[in-house]
């Protein structure tokens, strides 16, 4: 009955550790997504653009796999307190970091259609932005895979600089496109990925607010640390 119980406990925890896996792997490809998209946008690199959408299914499997895993663990495993609470988080991230392999893909695909000769609108605000979203994204990965409550806490605190750097962005383009109708194409693009980025950035603050719950069993507020709405 002891070697039987102690099995048991042996392949709960390697099926958590499985879990654990899967969505760092899942974090490894939306940050390699996220830095073509990147590429794609500063440097014009149509293959980084290409590999970013090409990668998108992987992250989709990878969801499937920890939803499956963790319904199996909840079902059959009956894990309390701590452990509960890294399981539900864990369906709940990984769905985060599908929908930012989604917006990646996105904005990788849009960087082709961009038109390259409006010198006006050079990529140097996405490049801040994307550059910040980065960094959240990363800190927000490596909270995940440590359960580091307190670098949860500062991705959250972030996102209100993302959010400003958008409305700038949105602003900017808009009077573009009223000064001069012939961007409103590129200018329409431009805007699709700055939301994006905005996303991820919004998906990012997610994952730490359910790192932070996973860890501490506490919710963060409601209300987010914001910039100023686009108006």
């Amino acid at each position: 009955m002891v070697k039987e119980q102690a099995h048991t406990v042996s392949s709960y925890e390697q099926e958590l550790d499985q879990v654990r896996g899967m969505l760092v792997r899942m974090g490894g490809i939306v940050e390699s997504q996220m830095a073509m998209a990147m590429a794609a946008i500063v440097d014009r690199d149509e293959d980084a653009a290409m590999e970013a959408s090409e990668r998108d299914p992987q992250v989709d499997e990878l969801e499937r796999e920890v939803e499956t895993l963790s319904i199996r663990l909840l079902a059959l495993r009956a894990p309390m307190a701590g452990d509960l609470r890294e399981i539900v988080a864990a369906m709940k991230i990984s769905g985060d970091l599908e929908r930012i392999g989604d917006c990646a893909a996105s904005i990788a695909r849009r960087t082709l259609r961009l038109d390259a000769g409006d010198a006006r609108l050079s990529p140097g605000g996405l490049r801040t932005m994307g550059r910040l979203v980065q960094e959240n994204l990363r800190r927000a990965i490596d909270a995940m895979s440590q359960q580091d409550s307190e670098r949860a806490v500062e991705v959250w605190q972030s996102d209100a600089a993302v959010d400003e750097l958008y409305t700038a962005m949105f602003r900017e383009l808009v009077t573009y496109m009223m000064e001069d109708p012939r961007t409103i194409r590129s200018c329409t693009h431009l805007l699709f990925i700055a939301k994006n980025l905005e996303r991820i950035g919004d998906h990012a603050t997610n994952i730490a607010e359910r790192v932070y719950f996973a860890a501490t069993g506490e919710q963060l507020p409601v209300a987010r640390p914001r910039g100023l709405p686009v108006v």
